[in-house]
């Protein structure tokens, strides 16, 4: 059972953490602190399929749900992640509906999809263990959707009604440069297409998510209703904690 899947259908909020150090140290230090979600970043990060796998099993023990960000909608790619074991899928760029059908396909084991059979070979299978991967996986598989482009923002309500996508997630980064203001997601122009996006997705009766540009945003977003939010990552972690303690002491000299 995906609980992560379950809570967002019933849009319990889930706060989330990005991880782009491709670290299973940091990785399962993260998973302690108590997100319900970290995403596994492979489209920016320096991550390969063992990285990822790396810190899929270093965050195993823990309740956080492992997310995965593949590079783009590749079902090879998509395939393997899948196999490894990650269940829940955020992938970027999405940006029509027909698009959206031809990722939830990438998931899906025929007829109803495209994905390889490869269960006895398979960690999410359990090396084969799981007799009934095959007829149930699609169950507990998570696929968001990312809108972070001018035509995803016009084709809002046709990727939410496609069939096996769970829900809809804005990067505001991306959104901003296609909007004309790149590096400037707090533009006003930025936040009217976002608070717009969030009201369509909600309207088409799909969860929202987004990313939060800090924690005062990520309140406001909880209270637009947005059940998936992004309160940070790994790498700003590091680098404002660092960043404070060095200013906490003397100059060197």
């Amino acid at each position: 059972m995906n609980a992560f899947k379950e809570a967002l259908a019933r849009r319990v909020p889930r706060i989330g953490l990005w991880q782009a150090l491709a670290n299973p140290y940091t990785a399962e230090i993260c998973a302690r602190a108590g997100f319900d979600w970290l995403l596994f970043d492979g489209e920016h990060a320096p991550n390969d399929l063992q990285t990822m796998l790396a810190q899929l099993q270093a965050v195993a023990p823990f309740a956080a749900e492992p997310v995965v960000r593949p590079r783009n909608d590749d079902p090879a790619l998509i395939k393997q992640y899948l196999d490894m074991g990650f269940r829940s899928l955020l992938v970027p760029m999405i940006d029509s509906g027909e698009q959206a059908r031809r990722l939830v396909a990438a998931t899906r084991f025929p007829p109803h999809g495209v994905r390889g059979v490869a269960s006895a070979t398979s960690r999410a299978s359990g090396f084969g263990t799981n007799r009934s991967y095959l007829g149930s996986a699609h169950e507990d598989i998570c696929v968001i959707a990312q809108i972070e482009s001018r035509a995803a923002l016009a084709a809002i309500e046709d990727i939410a009604a496609t069939d096996g996508i769970d829900a809809l997630f804005i990067g505001p980064g991306d959104l901003a440069g296609a909007l004309g203001h790149l590096g400037d997601p707090m533009h006003a122009d930025v936040q009217a297409a976002i608070a717009e996006a969030i009201d369509r997705i909600a309207a088409a009766g799909k969860p929202g998510g987004i990313f939060a540009l800090s924690s005062e945003d990520a309140q406001r977003r909880l209270a637009d209703g947005v059940a998936m939010v992004s309160v940070g990552t790994d790498i700003g972690l590091l680098v404002s904690g660092a960043r404070a303690l060095r200013q906490s002491l003397p100059v060197s000299g």
